[in-house]
């Protein structure tokens, strides 16, 4: 089953995020509450570039598989520490393409945008992350792990427990790329 693990936020922009019983997106902005809530963008070195930009990185989704796959080689992390809102289990996120909706809970819709490309904040947490996120595919393309970004479609209240249901958009499938 596809579930919702964490969820988080911190009204700061700090690296983590604490997780939480509970969290309110909003449609077109966001988490409440967030640093990143807005229609543009928030982060601090895209702000500094143009502070117009749509805000294609209301929500940061990691899986949980990753966690797992990062404790596997000796790095103690947990959900949010990473900086992500929504932790999920059992769904393949970085093979969604772009504009597939993400239902979380009984009423939340995220739309899928992109990746997030890991920044060097890394390996200032915990020494070596920034490569252990990283990776090459067969054909030796750089792979990017440390999960996807999105905009709220349809807000609502998210928990651990909540079912992820994944709707893919028609074809042709565009696959993700950096946001």
């Amino acid at each position: 089953m596809s579930e919702v693990v964490a969820v988080c936020c911190s009204p700061t922009h700090s690296f983590g995020k604490p997780p939480l019983a509970a969290i309110r997106l909003l449609a077109g902005l966001g988490v409440e509450g967030d640093a990143h809530l807005g229609r543009t963008i928030k982060h601090r070195s895209r702000v500094a570039v143009d502070p117009t930009q749509p805000n294609l990185r209301q929500v940061h989704l990691i899986h949980t598989e990753l966690y797992d796959e990062l404790r596997a080689a000796g790095f103690d992390v947990s959900p949010g520490q990473m900086g992500e809102n929504v932790t999920t289990r059992g769904v393949d996120l970085l093979a969604l393409p772009v504009g597939t909706q993400l239902r979380l809970g009984r009423e939340a819709v995220v739309e899928v945008t992109g990746l997030r490309n890991p920044c060097a904040q890394l390996d200032a947490f915990r020494r070596g992350l920034m490569a252990a996120v990283l990776d090459r595919d067969e054909s030796g393309r750089l792979v990017r792990k440390a999960g996807i970004m999105g905009v709220v479609r349809t807000g609502g209240v998210v928990r651990p427990g909540d079912v992820v249901g994944v709707e893919l958009p028609p074809p042709p499938h565009r696959p993700l790329g950096l946001v």
